[in-house]
């Protein structure tokens, strides 16, 4: 049965070869080869990157999950298994979480017989794109889980700790787009043109009220705008303008009121200056929300394998396509330290490997609970 070093070693392999979202057949490949060299079930599904495995037998089952795709970042990391790929990085720890799952599969596989039950370890992809939940949830591999556990390393959190609370746990996570479609015309001659770099103004202050003007001070959301661009020289007025942003929100119908109040503000302008505006909204990961049975378990096994429970007071305003679990099955999703000085998503993100000791034991001590419930 494989030990730490072991676990050390996988998580260092999958750091060195990273791949994007969507393209992650190599990662694939040394995935189900490790499985199989323990004489894991690889489950038959029509998936063209991520895999499902299965320990176990029986009708009940519950579902662990890991996402395995990197980000396109460079390294600055400097280790002997720093990333080969370059230009892409696993700078959120899904190394990590593969890792600790191999290490839940590979254990689990060899208590087998003693199990009550199956356990699928969902080795799931595209998690940054924020859809590739759905990738795994329409094989119907998950249909009929009992429960569906999950988790992410924590930089901020130390080594030892936990973080978790009943219901929404992380935010939705969505992106706007605006297209302004003005005239363009000699910097000297405003009068030919139709200036969109006008309606850039008027756009931007607009989108800004609308948390602070249009939701009550007991409402949490953000609206920030990340990219705004038009023009390339002094004495040309531009034919065309772009914004693009994000929207986090905790609730549905926050969710569905901003994204209303950005078409209706995209709309408006366009009237009112005589532009053509194209308004974009593109639904990402919806809000991760914790079952209150689950949540309560997972305090109580993380407890009895000797996490520092912490109770969060709020929910976080990251993304995570666990949504797509949480959404159709009773789930819960938790964060666990991992101790790095820099934070997800910086290159200089380096963790402390010393979050896979406890990582195994806790969910292997949950899915044995749920397993052996009524």
């Amino acid at each position: 049965m494989p030990q730490y070093e072991d676990y050390v070693n996988w998580r260092r392999t999958f750091h060195q070869f990273p791949e994007l979202s969507d393209v992650e057949y190599e990662t694939t490949k040394r995935l189900k080869r490790i499985l199989e060299s323990y004489d894991i079930k690889v489950l038959d599904l029509p998936l063209e990157t991520g895999l499902v495995a299965e320990v176990g037998q029986g009708e009940q089952f519950v579902a662990v999950r890991t996402d395995i795709d990197a980000l396109p970042i460079d390294e600055q990391v400097i280790h002997e298994f720093t990333s080969t790929n370059k230009g892409v990085m696993h700078a959120c720890g899904h190394d990590i979480h593969m890792a600790s799952v191999l290490a839940v599969a590979t254990r689990l596989k060899a208590i087998e017989d003693q199990l009550n039950g199956r356990v699928r370890l969902i080795f799931q992809p595209a998690e940054e794109l924020g859809y590739g939940a759905f990738h795994i949830t329409d094989t119907g591999a998950i249909d009929g889980a009992k429960a569906v556990l999950g988790y992410h390393n924590y930089p901020t959190l130390d080594i030892g700790h936990f973080a978790v609370k009943p219901g929404v746990i992380t935010s939705s996570v969505d992106r706007f787009e605006f297209k302004i479609k003005g005239k363009g015309a000699h910097a000297a001659k405003p009068e030919q043109g139709n200036d969109p770099i006008i309606v850039l103004g008027q756009l931007i202050n607009s989108i800004q009220s609308i948390v602070s003007r249009n939701l009550s001070a007991f409402d949490s959301a953000v609206v920030t705008i990340g990219e705004v661009s038009s023009g390339n020289t002094w004495n040309v007025i531009a034919d065309q303008a772009y914004v693009q942003g994000t929207v986090r929100t905790f609730d549905a119908e926050k969710r569905d009121y901003i994204e209303a109040r950005l078409k209706s503000i995209g709309k408006g302008l366009a009237e009112a200056f005589g532009v053509d505006i194209e308004t974009i909204y593109h639904r990402l990961p919806g809000a991760v929300e914790n079952d209150e049975k689950l949540t309560n378990d997972a305090i109580e096994v993380a407890k009895q394998v000797g996490y520092n429970v912490e109770i969060m007071d709020k929910p976080l305003t990251i993304g995570e396509d666990f949504s797509g679990f949480s959404q159709k099955y009773p789930s819960v999703f938790v964060f666990i330290g991992s101790n790095s000085e820099y934070d997800l998503h910086h290159p200089k993100y380096d963790p402390d490997e010393r979050i896979l000791e406890k990582v195994p034991d806790y969910f292997i001590t949950f899915v044995l609970k749920l397993l052996n419930e009524n």
